[in-house]
């Protein structure tokens, strides 16, 4: 397997997942929340939507006949990333249910987090 320059190690299991409502924690969309739209599992990254927004400007092709400059979500570091549990960010710990499974629950409150 190819290691690119900015190859990273991949965490063993990331304790955010598709579909969950984060908040940045840092960067330049510091403080904004959105949901997980995809996991970049090998960089250790995630897409959020409507956030880290960047222009890519496109040929003409059939997907786009016309071309132009397009806007769209860029990767950001799971690590500048924070779960949102009753509308304010925690951290996230694992632990096993009643019925032996290995679940996440916020940290600040408890609560278990549905898959």
């Amino acid at each position: 397997m190819k290691k690119s320059k900015n190859h990273e190690t991949p965490i063993a299991k990331p304790k955010l997942r598709k579909g969950d409502l984060v908040q940045v924690i840092a960067g330049d969309n510091r403080g904004k929340q959105g949901r997980i739209l995809q996991m970049v599992r090998e960089t250790n990254r995630a897409v959020v939507e409507g956030l880290n927004m960047v222009s890519r400007h496109t040929k003409p092709s059939a997907a786009s006949p016309n071309g132009g400059i397009i806007k769209k979500e860029a990767p950001i570091h799971l690590s500048n990333l924070q779960l949102v549990v009753a509308g304010k960010p925690t951290r996230v710990g694992r632990k096993t249910n009643e019925a032996g499974d290995l679940v996440r629950f916020a940290k600040s409150n408890q609560e278990i987090i549905p898959s």
